[in-house]
C-alpha cells in the first residue's frame, strides 16, 4: 500500500484580515501535510512578519511550513523548507543551504525538469497546472500520465497543482499524486476554510478507496 495522498495548502495571494485565525481553523479541520506561504511581490519585511505570525500556528499542529521563492529567507527564519520555481535562484545552492530541510521544485509539465530536480536532491517535485486556475496565469498544462510516469519511476514524492478542487481531484489521486496543492478550494470555500479542508480530505479519501 502506497502512502496516501495528502493535502498541501498554499496561502491566498494576499492575506486577508484575521488570516491567522482562519489558518488555525483550517488546519484543525483535518489532515494537512504542509503549508506554503506564497506572497508574490510582497516586501521582504511583510513576508518576515507573516512567517513570524503563521509558522508557529502550522508547526504547533505538526504541519510543515514552507516559504515560496526564497531559500535564503526560509533558512534565516527557521522555516521547515522552501518551494522554488524554475527561475528562483540557484537550486543546488538552495539544496546545500536547506540541508536537512524540505526543498520542493516546480517542474511544470516537464519530465526533464523533474529528473534534474530529483538528481539535484529535491524532496518533492511539483507538476501543473492540471486545471485552469485564477491564482496565477498557467503557461503550462500537465496531464495525469505525467503523474503515472513519475510514480512508476521515482521514489521522490510529487505534488499536483493548478485549479484543483474536491470535485476534480479524483483522477490526480488515482494517477499517483502524493500531494494535492490547493488555494481557492480551501480559502474560497463558500462555507469557510475549515469546510474546504474537510471537503478536500473527503474527496481524497473517496478517490483513494476507488483506486
Amino acid at each position: 500500500m502506497d502512502d496516501p495522498c495528502r493535502l498541501y495548502l498554499i496561502t491566498p495571494p494576499v492575506l486577508p484580515p484575521g488570516f491567522a485565525d482562519q489558518l488555525a481553523a483550517a488546519l484543525d479541520a483535518g489532515d494537512v501535510a504542509c503549508l506554503q506561504l506564497r506572497l508574490k511581490d510582497a516586501p521582504r519585511d511583510e513576508v518576515k512578519r507573516a512567517i513570524e505570525q503563521l509558522m508557529p500556528i502550522a508547526q504547533a499542529r505538526d504541519v510543515a511550513f514552507l516559504l515560496n521563492d526564497d531559500a535564503i529567507l526560509a533558512a534565516e527564519m527557521g522555516c521547515d523548507g522552501a518551494h522554488l520555481g524554475q527561475q528562483d535562484g540557484d537550486h543546488a545552492g538552495a539544496r546545500m543551504l536547506l540541508s536537512g530541510r524540505i526543498l520542493g521544485i516546480t517542474c511544470h509539465d516537464s519530465r526533464h525538469l523533474a529528473m534534474v530536480a530529483g538528481e539535484m536532491g529535491a524532496d518533492y517535485v511539483a507538476f501543473g497546472a492540471f486545471f485552469p486556475t485564477s491564482t496565477k496565469e498557467a503557461q503550462y498544462r500537465a496531464t495525469t500520465d505525467l503523474l503515472e510516469w513519475w510514480s512508476e519511476i521515482a521514489e521522490i514524492p510529487c505534488v499536483a497543482i493548478g485549479g484543483i478542487t474536491a470535485a476534480n481531484c479524483a483522477p490526480l489521486v488515482r494517477a499517483g499524486a502524493d500531494f494535492l496543492a490547493v488555494v481557492g478550494a480551501v480559502w474560497n470555500h463558500p462555507e469557510g476554510p475549515a469546510a474546504g479542508v474537510r471537503a478536500m480530505n473527503a474527496a481524497i479519501a473517496a478517490a483513494s478507496h476507488a483506486a
